[in-house]
């Protein structure tokens, strides 16, 4: 089931629309129209905003609007956990050398020997 998370809603931006630029209906709308009359915008435009007091209270979606903000979230996940993954493996890679059985002394003996900077800063992955 899927679950309301803020986090998980870090998609796209240029594919949703923002509030102001929705077709908009007021509440009043939604007794004076009935439910399938407001139904009937939203099959027309996708969305509605529903407005109260002209201030934005809600989104009506339709279902096919609601599965495809769905799969471009889903889409989204994917791809930011593969980044996350070649990140990881990049990372292990780096530190694959740690693990070899003379990481510890060769470690020691490089903090042990004095630093000759010749007036120059070090910085970056090459020094």
């Amino acid at each position: 089931m899927d679950t309301y998370s803020p986090g998980r809603l870090a998609m796209n931006t240029a594919a949703l629309a923002d509030v102001d630029s929705l077709p908009h209906t007021p509440a009043s709308d939604v007794k004076k129209l009935g439910w399938r009359g407001v139904m009937r915008n939203v099959a027309r435009d996708g969305r509605v905003v529903v407005t109260n007091h002209a201030q934005p209270e809600a989104v009506i979606l339709s279902v096919a609007e609601y599965q495809t903000m769905l799969a471009a979230l889903r889409s989204k996940a994917e791809r930011d956990q593969q980044a996350l993954e070649k990140l990881r493996r990049e990372f292990d890679a780096r530190l694959a050398c740690l693990n070899a059985p003379d990481a510890g002394e060769k470690i020691d003996s490089l903090f042990k020997q004095p630093l000759k900077l010749h007036g120059k800063v070090i910085a970056g992955q090459g020094f």
